[in-house]
């Protein structure tokens, strides 16, 4: 638009794309394409990557991305998110309403009824209209905090939209994962021989609790508003009803599916009407919800120990069908779990054609008693994947054959592991395609050989190319190959491959957390780095001389022994270190001890560093970070956005620091 700086531009895209998506995502209206709202987007990133001075934490661009959360910090309820009584049938329903009316002295009351989506609860907390804090309800006096990974779900405002902004505002609803999406995100893990999630609820479940908002903003995730939580600073509404048109009003999506009733009757009949309706839907829904309408009459019939006795969620009865097991297939998933999946006669089942099953694991086909050719009943609740509920024991003809776990890896050939503690085989081969693309992100993400440029796209171009298939493939990469591929120009090629080649000085501690030794994480490779100090005698090391190191138990210690039994795991080492990677760690040197005997605990997102670089510093010092804060911590240091460390500290007395007095503390001491 011309007449306009930098600065207004910014800000009328900021608003113009924060409208298109509550039309899209809470009004279900939208005004244009999805490639016009993608150009107003790379218009917005194009101008804040220009003027970074102008970037902002509320921009629509902030959605994705962000740093890893090193873990899900506990998070209290001030008002707890309590579960619902349940109930299966129109008799219960009445039996429940009896106990209302009874409750209210016999004075009428409207009831709301909504659709009781699939999905994983969620608390979003806005102050003076800024999204800032999102937590799942846990066990309802505490949940987790999932903030990071909230703020990338675009159904979910950044900013609440109106004229009147409460002071405080707490939207509670359900992250969920339409169908649609989930198929697609099922399509991709079965093509690349990963473990797919085994229903929508479930995938929204692992999208949302997981560490990288990178990951959970590329799985399309969705939120609805359903239940009111704290408000300060704004007009309280007088019932339910009210409540969902004020979550409308600020910016949220609520369910169309839902009605004001006036009786048990409407209820009964709203309910009837989508037994059979809900299997069109685009999300999967289990029930409804029937909560009364006025939140004085909520307050007079008050709580149970579990549940308030104002609502409950009225389900629909599980759906079941017998069929045949024709097949058991085996599954590798993206942790090298070998799953077995039971290939069905195809049968009609809750609304859908249903032609697989997962088994779980091979202690569930042995508790089910199941053999190949067996009859057996599959159940679906609100699930895309059923479950096998039992065998049809008196359907037998002798024909039957029991089912052999596999003793080499479908995907790669290579032997299968067992730990005593667990019911799953697995496979540890690094180079085993089923697992490989997880593998490569880890391998080059910035914690392990922080390979700037191998990202979720990439990889899956040069997967799909067959460019890449094992690590080693990444060190033979050539512009030539690069330039063929449509993500790829001139500099952006040059740039990765220069990535790539300082990639080869990283430490050993680098390379041994970015082979994806299963219970090692980054602190723990710099542990068993710093003691060996050579791969040839980290690898040369027993189980016994393993468990002796420090902050190294047994259960690290066998995973490490058999993920070196692997042939082709010791082949690749050997291959790596041909093609001049690092094997070695460097001895510890310490730039002073001016952090001796101090620790430090991270919360929030840093801007002029990461997290692990941050921690880097403090070791260099002689500190130590820890995870969690205690009355024994020396400082912690908040970043945007902190997350309940901070209040904890404040609570504790616990000094806390900005990232400006953080660097300038490392700066006294250097």
């Amino acid at each position: 638009m011309t007449g306009q700086g930098p600065k207004e531009e910014i800000e009328r895209l900021r608003r113009e794309i924060r409208r298109h998506e509550r039309l899209y995502y809470a009004d279900d209206a939208p005004e244009i394409s999805d490639g016009e709202f993608d150009a107003l987007m790379n218009r917005l990133k194009a101008l804040e990557a220009a003027h970074p001075e102008l970037a902002a934490p509320d921009s629509p661009t902030r959605r994705v991305g962000g740093a890893r959360a090193d873990d899900l910090a506990p998070v209290p309820h001030r008002i707890p998110m309590l579960s619902l009584e349940n109930c299966y049938s129109p008799e219960e329903f009445l039996e429940w309403h009896k106990r209302v009316r009874s409750g209210l002295k016999d004075e009428p009351f409207e009831l709301v009824i909504e659709a009781k989506i699939d999905g994983l609860s969620c608390s979003i907390e806005y102050e003076k209209g800024l999204l800032v804090r999102a937590s799942t309800r846990g066990d309802g006096e505490i949940g987790e905090d999932v903030t990071l990974n909230a703020r990338t779900i675009r159904a979910a405002p950044l900013v609440l939209s109106g004229k009147d902004i409460p002071d405080f505002f707490e939207a509670r609803g359900e992250v969920y994962m339409e169908k649609k999406d989930f198929e697609r995100l099922r399509q991709e893990a079965l093509a690349a021989g990963a473990e797919p999630f085994v229903n929508p609820r479930n995938a929204a479940a692992g999208s949302l609790r997981q560490k990288d908002p990178q990951v959970t903003a590329a799985r399309n995730l969705r939120f609805f508003a359903h239940s009111h939580g704290r408000i300060e600073g704004f007009r309280e509404p007088a019932s339910h009803w009210e409540y969902l048109e004020t979550c409308k009003a600020l910016g949220f999506p609520v369910s169309a599916v839902k009605k004001l009733c006036a009786g048990a009757d409407e209820v009964l009949a709203f309910y009837a009407e989508y037994e059979n309706k809900r299997f069109s839907l685009p999300y999967e829904i289990d029930g409804l919800v029937v909560k009364v309408n006025s939140l004085e009459a909520q307050k007079l019939l008050g709580f149970t120990s579990k549940s308030p006795r104002w609502a409950i969620a009225f389900k629909y009865p599980a759906q079941q069908a017998t069929t045949a097991v024709n097949k058991v297939v085996f599954s590798v998933g993206r942790t090298g779990v070998i799953t077995p999946v039971a290939e069905l006669e195809p049968v009609k089942c809750g609304g859908v054609t249903i032609s697989s099953a997962t088994l779980h694991n091979f202690d569930e086909i042995e508790r089910l008693g199941l053999k190949l050719g067996d009859r057996v009943v599959i159940e679906r609740a609100g699930e895309v994947i059923p479950k096998v509920v039992k065998v049809i024991l008196s359907a037998r003809t002798g024909a039957e054959r029991p089912i052999q776990p596999p003793e080499k890896c479908p995907s790669c050939g290579a032997g299968l592991f067992k730990d005593e503690e667990e019911v799953a085989l697995r496979c540890v081969n690094p180079s085993c395609p089923a697992q490989f693309k997880r593998a490569l992100l880890h391998f080059a993400s910035r914690d392990a050989m922080n390979i700037e440029g191998l990202g979720v796209s990439v990889t899956e171009q040069l997967a799909e190319k067959k460019l890449i298939g094992r690590f080693p493939d990444i060190y033979r990469l050539k512009k030539e190959a690069l330039l063929g591929l449509e993500l790829f120009q001139d500099k952006k090629a040059d740039n990765l491959l220069l990535e790539i080649e300082q990639s080869r000085k990283r430490p050993l501690s680098r390379l041994i957390f970015a082979l994806g030794i299963r219970h090692i994480g980054e602190k723990t490779a710099r542990v068993l780095a710093g003691h060996f100090a050579t791969m040839n005698a980290f690898m040369a090391a027993d189980e016994n001389a393993l468990s002796r190191v420090g902050e190294v138990g047994p259960v690290i210690a066998h995973a490490v022994s058999v993920f070196f039994k692997s042939r082709q795991t010791r082949e690749l080492v050997v291959e790596l270190e041909k093609l001049g990677l690092n094997m070695t760690e460097p001895e510890r040197k310490t730039a002073g001890a001016g952090f001796a005997g101090k620790t430090f605990v991270f919360t929030g997102e840093l801007g002029s560093m990461s997290r692990a670089e941050a921690q880097g510093r403090v070791r260099e010092l002689g500190g130590k970070e820890v995870l969690s804060v205690s009355s024994k911590t020396s400082y912690v240091v908040a970043g945007s956005a902190p997350g309940s460390k901070y209040d904890k500290a404040k609570k504790l007395g616990v000094t806390i620091l900005t990232e400006e007095e953080f660097i300038k503390l490392i700066g006294k001491y250097q």
